[in-house]
Order: C-alpha cells, then sequence, then structure tokens
C-alpha cells in the first residue's frame, strides 16, 4: 500500500452512540410486535430528540442510523395503524350504502 493510498489517522475509539437513538430504534421494533401505537409514537418523539441531541453534539454522539431507523419503524407503524383505522371505519358506510342501493334494485324490478 503506498502512501497515497493510506487512510488518514482516525482515533481508535468510536464515538458513544445517544441514548435516545437506540430507546427509538427499540420502541420502533417494539411498536410493530408488542405495543403497537404506543411504542410507534415513543419512537418517534425520541428519535427527533435523538437527531436533535446528535446534531448539537458536533459529531461527539453517534446513533444517527438507530434515530433514523426508529423514526422510519415509527412512521410506518402510524401509517399503517391509520389506514386501518379509515377501512375499519369507512368499510361497514360502504357495504350499508352497497345494500342499501341492491334493495332499492330489487324492489323497482316489478
Amino acid at each position: 500500500m503506498s502512501a497515497s493510498n493510506t487512510p488518514p489517522f482516525q482515533n481508535g475509539t468510536p464515538a458513544p452512540n445517544s441514548t435516545l437513538s437506540l430507546t427509538s430504534l427499540i420502541m420502533g421494533i417494539l411498536g410493530w410486535f408488542v405495543i403497537p401505537i404506543v411504542g410507534a409514537i415513543i419512537a418517534v418523539i425520541t428519535g427527533h430528540m435523538a437527531k436533535k441531541e446528535i446534531r448539537e453534539s458536533n459529531s461527539a454522539l453517534g446513533g444517527d442510523g438507530m434515530a433514523t431507523a426508529g423514526l422510519l419503524l415509527g412512521y410506518s407503524n402510524l401509517a399503517l395503524g391509520l389506514c386501518v383505522c379509515l377501512a375499519l371505519i369507512l368499510f361497514p358506510a360502504l357495504l350499508a350504502g352497497l345494500l342499501t342501493a341492491t334493495d332499492q334494485i330489487f324492489n323497482t324490478i316489478p
């Protein structure tokens, strides 16, 4: 390896991870399997707090990827939960409208 290909000197100790980013990741995973809505909300809140903490630490803290993963898991869980809630609300209304429309069609036939 020539001198031009050697990586620059780096300190051997990695930056410590933010505990908020670890909390966000854990709650994001738990939000999918154990505590669906509550875990997702906690994952989103702690994920944003971790991103802010990491940004303000000027690279003294790591864990940005864990915070991003926690945010992704939390927001996707909330989006899926919202879609399921809308489906549960709209499906009975759609079914009732469909039954009413078919009753009107069959009642008009002599």
